[in-house]
């Protein structure tokens, strides 16, 4: 049993299935908290933001936890955005455009949108898919060629390129997992908690990084 090492909150805010995060997180060594309460925020030191839906019912859903992740993220605590919570990070997704429900902002810690995949793919992508990092980030520190799972039909598209950590060729290539120019906020578009040994050591990854900050 791997010594636990960081305290994480997964924020619950109505999205995502917090318990396969949270026994991810816990077998990468991690002390989890489920909650729902943003002063929870301060005195931990990693915050989880999964999700798994709509982009403008996460930005409505998270809208309470808002200024206190932005707080957390100045302050230097790592924020870890799975799928849905990882697309949260940007500025825009044209999911809700085509909605028509309007623009939409999410919290905006890496400046971009999300589009959808092309007519030619079939969406949403679902099963595995190829890692390819493309540049040094601890979060994807020995994942290089590995696999994970995928569930979208949306993707990042950030506004500086230097913000891809890795990519993934799906008929187009995009962005599988992104950071903030902090390189503490940081989003995977695959589930690692449903990615076997890859997601494990990811996970782990985390947990060191929460560990360090």
């Amino acid at each position: 049993m791997r010594e636990r090492t960081a305290s994480v909150v997964v924020v619950d805010y109505g999205l995502g299935n917090l318990r396969s995060a949270v026994s991810g997180l816990e077998r990468a060594g991690a002390e989890v908290e489920i909650s729902d309460d943003p002063a929870t925020f301060e005195d931990t030191d990693g915050i989880v933001l999964p999700g798994v839906g709509a982009f403008r019912e996460g930005v409505e859903n998270a809208g309470p936890y808002r200024d206190a992740l932005v707080e957390a993220a100045e302050n230097g605590t790592p924020v870890f955005g799975i799928c849905l919570g990882m697309q949260m990070l940007l500025t825009t997704s044209e999911e809700a455009e085509r909605a028509g429900e309007g623009e939409v902002t999410g919290l905006d810690f890496v400046p971009g949108t999300n589009v959808r995949f092309g007519e030619g793919q079939k969406v949403p992508h679902m099963g595995w898919n190829e890692l390819s990092v493309e540049r040094d980030h601890p979060i994807a520190e020995g994942i290089d060629g590995e696999y994970a799972y995928f569930v979208h039909s949306y993707y990042a598209v950030p506004e500086d390129e230097s913000a891809i950590v890795a990519e993934t060729d799906y008929g187009t290539r995009f962005p599988s997992i992104v950071a903030s120019e902090s390189g503490t906020i940081f989003g995977t578009q695959f589930h690692p908690e449903k990615s076997g040994e890859t997601g494990l050591r990811i996970l782990k990854n985390f947990v060191d990084i929460c560990a360090k900050s």
